[in-house]
């Protein structure tokens, strides 16, 4: 089926899944709203094909032979900024939150419909062109609770200027609460800001994020002062933000 009535620019995605028919129905339902489909089915093919095509956004299961989808994504992450899409199991909560923590944008439950990864599809990027058009206006640090993260490095450092890691995910949602200073953040808000999806019943993506940001944001992250819980509405960022051009 064509649509003659689509209005998407052409973008290209690669589908990495070992299973031939569910790569062929993605790209033909890909294909009808006017995208480009490129198929791989497993890593080796992943990076053959990015290697020789422009590609605008990468949809990647989990389970594949060889190096698995997690893995791949951790690596495909530490070298480009590409979206990524993962594919994951629903009976499988940890594999979605540790896709997201290797740097994926988004995750999407097997068994799941065409339409619902078209508009996850939609979403991130949307997300992506966002976020590259307000880049070149950003201040360059900021300055909050001893702590300084550099927007253009992606780093967090500490007050002796050490580097303390942070993943894609961390990264992303460390930025809302910095954007949003003194502000109560509900999970909701903060998952359809940092995902661009509400949450699925008995989501807990933010809890986990949060709590990892705070070990490694708190001084005891059993007690938080920086990321804050206010019960039954959300967490709030309770300090002062400083911003350096």
């Amino acid at each position: 089926m064509n649509n003659t009535m689509s209005i998407e620019p052409q973008l290209t995605v690669l589908i990495v899944d070992d299973d031939l028919d569910i790569r062929t129905l993605l790209a033909e339902y890909l294909e009808s709203y006017d995208y480009r489909a490129l198929l791989a089915a497993d890593g080796v093919s992943m990076w053959e094909v990015l290697q020789n095509n422009p590609v605008d956004l990468v949809v990647l299961d989990l389970n594949l032979p060889g190096s698995d989808g997690l893995t791949l994504c951790r690596e495909l992450r530490s070298k480009s900024e590409l979206p990524i899409i993962m594919l994951t199991a629903r009976t499988a909560p940890l594999d979605r939150i540790l896709g997201l923590e290797m740097g994926a944008d988004d995750y999407v439950c097997k068994p799941f419909e065409p339409r619902e990864l078209l508009s996850r599809i939609r979403s991130v990027m949307r997300r992506s062109n966002s976020n590259h058009e307000k880049k070149p206006a950003e201040p360059g640090r900021l300055h909050f609770a001893g702590w300084i993260l550099d927007l253009t490095t992606r780093r967090l450092l500490n007050n002796e200027g050490v580097i303390v890691s942070l993943s894609g995910a961390e990264f992303r949602l460390l930025k809302i609460f910095l954007d949003h200073p003194n502000q109560v953040l509900n999970r909701d808000h903060l998952l359809n800001l940092t995902q661009g999806r509400d949450a699925e019943p008995f989501d807990r993506a933010v809890d986990i994020q949060v709590s990892r940001l705070r070990q490694k944001l708190e001084v005891d992250s059993k007690d938080p002062q920086i990321i804050k819980t206010v019960r039954n509405e959300g967490y709030v960022l309770a300090t002062h933000i400083k911003v350096e051009s």
